[in-house]
């Protein structure tokens, strides 16, 4: 989950970036924001993407995994 994170993290600081280079320097609100909420999820754990990505059901494949492992000793 933390590698998705940082990617769609990245991808938004570059596009906004490229945005604000090429189309209007208020791109760089964009930047601003996700770099906000990294700062203040490092604080708070609370992440908005993450929350996202579990409904979908992105984060639901890693947990079953330690799900299982958790389960299969939990049986022993």
């Amino acid at each position: 989950m933390e590698m998705i994170i940082r990617r769609f993290a990245g991808t938004f600081v570059l596009l906004s970036l490229l945005l604000a280079q090429y189309h209007s320097p208020y791109w760089l609100w964009f930047t601003a924001f996700v770099g906000f909420n990294l700062l203040q999820s490092s604080f708070t754990g609370f992440c908005p993407l993450e929350m996202i990505l579990r409904k979908i059901g992105v984060g639901h494949l890693k947990s079953c995994c330690a799900g299982s492992k958790a389960g299969g000793s939990s049986s022993k």
